[in-house]
């Protein structure tokens, strides 16, 4: 029996991991945390009937108390709630689909505490990558990816020579807006943002395909997550999203992991890993693949990715600030306060305005994502 914690549980990724949960009888779900979504959230304790729960909304807190009081589960609410997750005995895998750098303490936590980490929390790596890196190193804990590109990274590193890797090959779909130019970006509506032609995904993670900050975050954590510097690292578009991710080797040899878009395949790797459980749903039929199709990204038109590879270099507290301003952009952006293409305006305008601490520790990067915010709040007033 492999016991697990959903962080994010009502979102995505947590819903999808509850479903692979279903299937496998030797999966059993301890604690469950998400942010507002009571309703579902209530459901979810019922069927699954976790030893613990937390909600990061107290006024979700209050009311999922009352709801499921009949239950004997116990609420959590805020960081300390998370926090209590975390670090809970019977929990050994911690599976971090929250959303945000609130994301951080509890991986910290999970890890000092001897957890597995299922991760796919970007913030985790990309603000606090020089801490949490080392410290799994320390303490023997594995990070296991989850997103579908380091998945698949993951998996065509397999049985190989780590020192021998030549490149590592980020595919991108290019998103609902590929080919267009960045005048025609500019008229961009929230409506036509949210529409990926492959993936189902929340609001925030589809804005961040659209403007292709999300390749670039990527980027960012894959450096951290595989030990490899940025100049190894491309972002290829290849719009069938059929590649999810490719390795390539001194030899010039290429691996690839291939497969239909499905985030469940990660997560359970991620969950079984090193076992492969079988998984309900389509499979790839070559004999209907006319083309794949390969392209570099457009960086003029889509200058977030261009950012990223900036504030990778940077390195120190910058990430953060990226991050963080990418967030309340795309949050603005979600409200019809900003323009789509003001989104890598507002990060390139907080990262120039920024005064960079070298290696931040948490405090200091939570103080970067509150100057951030702050800085953007300031701008757009």
């Amino acid at each position: 029996m492999r016991r697990i914690a959903v962080l994010g549980s009502t979102g995505s990724v947590g819903t999808q991991t509850l479903e692979i949960v279903r299937q496998n009888r030797d999966l059993q779900v301890t604690a469950l945390a998400a942010g507002s979504n009571v309703e579902l959230m209530e459901k979810q304790i019922r069927e699954f009937r976790p030893a613990a729960a937390a909600m990061w909304s107290e006024e979700a807190c209050r009311e999922l108390r009352l709801r499921v009081a009949d239950t004997g589960v116990r609420i959590g609410c805020g960081m300390e709630g998370l926090l209590e997750i975390a670090v809970m005995e019977e929990v050994e895998i911690l599976v971090t689909a929250i959303v945000g750098m609130i994301g951080i303490r509890p991986t910290i936590a999970a890890i000092e505490s001897g957890k597995s980490i299922a991760l796919a929390n970007k913030e985790t790596l990309v603000a606090a990558g020089h801490i949490i890196m080392p410290l799994a190193g320390k303490c023997g804990v594995s990070i296991l990816p989850v997103d579908s590109e380091h998945s698949a990274v993951f998996q065509s590193m397999n049985g190989e020579n780590r020192s021998r890797i030549s490149r590592i090959l980020l595919t991108a779909s290019g998103g609902p807006f590929r080919g267009r130019t960045r005048r025609e970006l500019s008229t961009v509506q929230v409506e036509d943002a949210l529409k990926h032609p492959n993936w189902a995904m929340g609001r925030k993670i589809t804005i961040d395909s659209a403007t292709m900050v999300n390749k670039g975050l990527e980027v960012m954590e894959a450096a951290w997550l595989f030990g490899v510097g940025l100049e190894k690292i491309e972002v290829v578009v290849h719009p069938q999203s059929i590649i999810h991710s490719m390795v390539e080797y001194a030899d010039g040899g290429v691996m690839a992991q291939m497969g239909v878009p499905d985030m469940k395949l990660p997560i359970a790797y991620a969950l079984f890993y090193p076992d492969r459980r079988p998984l309900e749903g389509k499979r790839l039929d070559f004999s209907q693949l006319s083309s794949l199709t390969f392209e570099k990204p457009d960086m003029e038109a889509f200058p977030g990715l261009r950012l990223a590879f900036a504030a990778a270099r940077q390195g120190g507290s910058v990430p953060t600030v990226y991050n963080a301003a990418n967030e309340r952009a795309v949050s603005l952006f979600l409200e019809r306060k900003i323009g789509f293409m003001q989104i890598p305006e507002l990060i390139e305008a907080s990262m120039a305005a920024h005064r960079r601490v070298d290696s931040p520790s948490v405090e200091e990067i939570l103080q970067a994502e509150r100057e951030t915010y702050e800085f953007i709040r300031q701008v757009v007033n």
